[in-house]
């Protein structure tokens, strides 16, 4: 029962640490086209609003292309603080988009340590049951229990640390692509200012 239980927190932790993995590759490439879209269509937004709405109906993939698009929308529906709100209730939907499946590496984050230290636990719990088998006699069995903690702890913290390193840098990218949304919203919103 120790082994299974043993083995069960090792393969929690190797699940976790896959999972995390899928989730850093996925956004990475999700955070570099979106960044590329947004920076662009802000760009484009600031030089002129028929070159943006261009640019974001060319583009249907994008997070920023999706926004301009709810916009568009909007402008068509909408006036005045209504048109304000549309920009804010979109911004809030894109924001969302970017900070899909974040959940999830935060969650390993906290979780990875916590599963080492049971790692620990179950070894250090072995080495006793060892040592309570053969007593002194057997240093390979204490040793072997001990350096299973030790990889236990060692694994956890490892997870945890690459895991909270690609969140933060996550978190700054969702912030820094939010930003560029919030100017291309300002820009198209001056521009239906100015039409009205």
């Amino acid at each position: 029962m120790r082994d299974f239980l043993h083995d069960i927190s090792f393969y929690i932790m190797y699940g976790a640490a896959a999972l995390a993995v899928f989730v850093i590759v996925e956004r990475s490439i999700f955070f570099m086209f979106n960044k590329k879209k947004a920076v662009a269509l802000a760009h484009q937004a600031a030089q002129g609003s028929a070159q943006c709405l261009e640019l974001a109906l060319k583009e249907k993939t994008s997070v920023a292309s999706e926004l301009v698009q709810n916009l568009v929308q909007a402008r068509q529906r909408f006036a005045g603080s209504d048109l304000e709100a549309a920009g804010d209730a979109a911004l809030i939907a894109a924001k969302e988009k970017l900070q899909r499946h974040l959940w999830m590496l935060d969650t390993i984050v906290t979780a990875a340590p916590l599963l080492g230290l049971l790692g620990t636990i179950l070894g250090i719990v072995d080495t006793f049951y060892s040592l309570a088998q053969s007593g002194m006699s057997d240093p390979a069995g204490v040793s072997s229990g001990i350096g299973t903690a030790l990889y236990a702890t060692a694994l956890g913290i490892g997870i945890a640390v690459v895991g909270l390193m690609f969140f933060n840098l996550f978190q700054e990218r969702v912030e820094r692509i939010t930003d560029s949304l919030k100017v291309t919203v300002l820009q198209l919103s001056m521009s239906a200012d100015a039409k009205s």
